[in-house]
């Protein structure tokens, strides 16, 4: 691999390699398997119809194993921590970095309270608990109660992350092991009792609101409940072997999580009782209010000791991936850098305030706000522009440091690169128009931090290193999305032919993409940066560079 020829000199603090392969893998299946496995098949249900919700979700295996393909390729390429926000720095240098960082940043704070709230969501569910000890009101939020259960939720995780990554890779071992467990048991039980065909084709057809709610069904859960394949590479920087062992987590994480869901979406719509199902139709399919899906059905199968199950896993599994999420969102601020103390760890090497940043901002996302639901959009949204950043900055790199050692090859990178960013804006283009217009009013402001701390000369945010030219084809990027969303058939004025909106998303797509991908920064800008960023993580400062423009 060729690098930049730099001194170092030896810190105090630096974050420690002791994850291995199943560590990784676990990090990132624990992520895909949370609040999405108990909720997401009944959503996709209620939007798309049965046999709609199955095409929604293989189309969203589709395009997030694409997705998950080249996150493997940069993992491998590029092993720091919170790597989703250091790509694009790389690519595109600081500005780029930083706004990438941040949208990044935003999705994965607001996941961990989310699945919290999941949690307690489906526990008030179950039995007399919403009588006697209400934790969420009837439009979504949390009771007192339930943000004092939430809080202290979120204060456990945070313990268990100042542990160290060893610490927090080794107690989310046997979580997902059960995680993975009961999905497979629920399974397997639900289409042993109960199957009823003539669901898939029931309330208007096999896809009763057509493509429509097929593509609307995607943003509304689906590919929220797949997400989270990325957190192997924001732990690479703590892997004993990432060259070899991030691209491997992060594709069997993705298989796994997309078989699982399948399979789940076609054991619920089978299991679905024929005679509720035609009284409420998809909109209620196990009837009004009810926030546990499969322990309903559990119940009304007489499967008492499934419905006993399902309530422990509705605290492990979105507990899980909760613990996850504070976690790596720590690694993403301690990537950000901003203020200084956030790249500081511990003598076990983790980055201590950006840890207890990252769960205090959580913690204000418990209280009242908008429902799961609702909040599932725009985090789906957030991450969507996430990963469309690094179809581009590979794309980048591949041009700018063709001299860089990839263990991990995506396959077709001529075809997949361009692709992935595609399936990245068509999930938010689905997401509807006002959620679009909110997530760019997220990154301008984002982008106003960057300028500010780089007014007051912050070393992460140095305005010198910014490359405001690479970075114009952000704003393109936006502004189109906003546009194409504003005229198009998801909250829009319905402007757009019924169908071509797709072929106008794609073509503006291909036209970002190639764009940007030409306008990467310097060669040796991309070495010393990440020169930089591996010396960092190990504890290491290099000397000042000079010569570098």
């Amino acid at each position: 691999m060729a690098d930049a020829a730099v001194e170092t000199v030896k810190t105090d603090t630096g974050l420690i390699r002791t994850v291995g392969f199943w560590g990784l893998s676990f990090v990132s299946l624990g992520s895909i398997i949370g609040s999405g496995w108990l909720l997401g098949a009944l959503t996709a249900a209620s939007v798309a119809g049965g046999g709609g919700s199955l095409v929604s979700w293989v189309i969203a295996a589709i395009m997030m194993m694409v997705l998950a393909l080249i996150h493997a390729d940069l993992g491998a390429a590029y092993p720091v921590a919170g790597g989703t926000a250091r790509y694009p720095h790389y690519a595109f240098g600081g500005f780029a970095g930083f706004t990438a960082g941040w949208t990044t940043y935003l999705q994965a704070v607001a996941i961990a309270p989310l699945e919290v709230e999941a949690s307690l969501s489906y526990i008030n569910s179950v039995g007399n608990v919403k009588n006697v000890f209400p934790l969420v009101h009837t439009d979504g939020t949390l009771t007192i109660q339930g943000i004092i259960v939430g809080v202290l939720a979120m204060a456990l995780f945070a313990f268990i992350n100042l542990g160290g990554a060893r610490w927090l890779s080794d107690s989310n071992t046997g979580i997902v092991l059960w995680k993975i467990f009961v999905p497979v048991v629920t399974i397997i039980t639900l289409l042993a009792l109960n199957f009823n065909i003539g669901n898939f084709t029931a309330g208007g057809g096999f896809a009763p609101f057509g493509w429509h709610g097929i593509f609307a069904a995607l943003p509304a859960g689906v590919v929220f409940a797949l997400q989270g394949f990325e957190q192997a590479t924001q732990m690479a920087g703590e892997s004993v072997n990432p060259k070899k062992h991030v691209a491997k987590a992060i594709i069997l994480a993705m298989i796994v999580g997309a078989v699982i869901y399948i399979g789940l979406e076609i054991a619920f719509v089978g299991a679905l009782n024929p005679t509720e199902l035609a009284k409420h139709g998809w909109a209620h399919p196990i009837g009004v209010g009810d926030y546990g899906p499969y322990y309903t059905l559990a119940i009304s199968l007489g499967v008492t000791w499934l419905a006993v199950i399902l309530i422990i896993d509705a605290v492990l599994s979105p507990g899980g991936t909760g613990l996850i999420y504070v976690g790596t969102t720590s690694r993403i601020s301690y990537a950000l850098g901003l203020p200084d103390a956030l790249t500081r760890t511990s003598k076990r090497g983790v980055p201590t305030w950006s840890v207890i940043v990252a769960t205090v901002f959580g913690i204000l996302f418990l209280l009242p706000a908008p429902s799961w639901q609702q909040l599932v959009t725009v985090i789906t949204g957030a991450t969507a522009i996430m990963y469309g950043f690094a179809p581009v900055a590979l794309g980048a790199l591949r041009k700018k440091d063709p001299d860089r050692t990839h263990p991990y090859r995506v396959p077709l990178p001529s075809v997949m690169l361009p692709l992935g960013f595609i399936f990245a804006n068509l999930i938010v283009y689905w997401g509807t128009f006002m959620v679009t217009w909110e997530l760019a009013i997220g990154v301008a402001v984002g982008q106003v931090i960057f300028i500010v701390a780089g007014l007051f000369r912050h070393h992460r945010a140095d305005l010198s290193t910014a490359r405001w030219s690479s970075a114009i084809w952000i704003w393109l990027w936006m502004a189109g999305l906003i546009v194409i969303g504003y005229f198009g058939n998801y909250g829009g004025k319905g402007m757009i032919p019924g169908d071509w909106d797709i072929v106008v998303v794609a073509v503006f797509s291909l036209a970002v993409f190639y764009y940007a991908v030409n306008t990467g920064q310097h060669t040796a800008n991309i070495k010393l940066a990440v020169a930089q960023d591996l010396a960092k993580d190990a504890g290491v400062e290099l000397a000042p560079q000079p010569g570098i423009a």
